[in-house]
Order: C-alpha cells, then structure tokens, then sequence
C-alpha cells in the first residue's frame, strides 16, 4: 500500500522539530523533491553561538507578538535553516516541495519563492497574511494537511 507521503513527510518535520532550541515554538522543514528528502531544518541560533535556552528569548523579554518584528530574535527560521543547508551542501531547491510544522513567516515565503518551491505543505497556521499572499501570488499552492493532532 502506497503511504500518505504528505502526512509521511510532516512527521519527520515533527521530529525534526524535536532539535529546536526555540523557547515559543518547536518548528521543523523538510525540503523533498520526487520523494526524495534534500535537506532538513529546525529553528534555532546560528552554528557556534549560543540558543535561546541558554541565554533566554528576546522577543519574550520585549513582548513581541507572534508573526511580528522576526529581526528581533537571534533564530533562524526552520525554513531558512533548510535552505541554508541545501545551499551549504549544492542540493538544488528547484522545484521542490517545503513540508513544515508551521505556515512559513512573510521573510520566510520570500526565500523559498526565490529557491524554487513549488509547493508548501504545512500543519499548523501562523498570524502573518502577508506570507500566505506573497505564496498565492508567486503560484505556490498551500496545503494545510489537518490530521487531528
């Protein structure tokens, strides 16, 4: 029997999550061409320095709500980080599929516009309408896979 690849694809992305060092939410992405996963990525602060957990949240401190002011975090977004390791390792994006715990943030739907995604499937929601319109208007479809969990 042939698996539901969507819901295959999201739970990996749930246990790459599991590496987040985020203190407000554990995001993980996948980023899969023809089956074929090409890179992973979780949120968390750049290699070598040190994570949230460690030195606390600054958009905690400072009160800032969710899908607002992203410069104010010393994170990478899950989605970044899997393109930075496609990038690091040559592995193309084009036309490659983003599997993700969380819809992707507007800074977010920027990049993966200019890598090449065709399609983003997610699981969860995330307050930012300008990330959902910059996807619709670039032609990549949406999926929200809604499995009850």
């Amino acid at each position: 029997m042939r698996p539901d690849w969507d819901e295959y694809f999201l739970r990996i992305c749930r246990v790459v999550a599991q590496r987040s060092t985020c203190l407000r939410r554990r995001v993980g992405a996948l980023l899969v061409r023809e089956r074929r996963i090409l890179a992973t990525g979780y949120n968390g602060a750049p290699a070598g320095l040190p994570h949230c957990e460690k030195v606390g949240c600054l958009r905690e401190q400072l009160g800032v709500p969710p899908g607002e002011r992203h410069e104010l975090c010393r994170g990478l977004h899950a989605e970044q980080n899997a393109i930075i390791q496609a990038a690091l390792h040559g592995v193309s994006t084009e036309r490659a599929v983003l599997y993700v715990t969380h819809h992707p943030c507007t800074v977010c739907a920027k990049m993966l516009v200019n890598a090449g995604v065709t399609r983003v499937v997610v699981e969860e929601g995330y307050p930012d309408p300008l990330a959902a319109q910059i996807l619709k208007e670039a032609g990549i479809e949406v999926f929200r896979l809604d499995n009850g969990t």
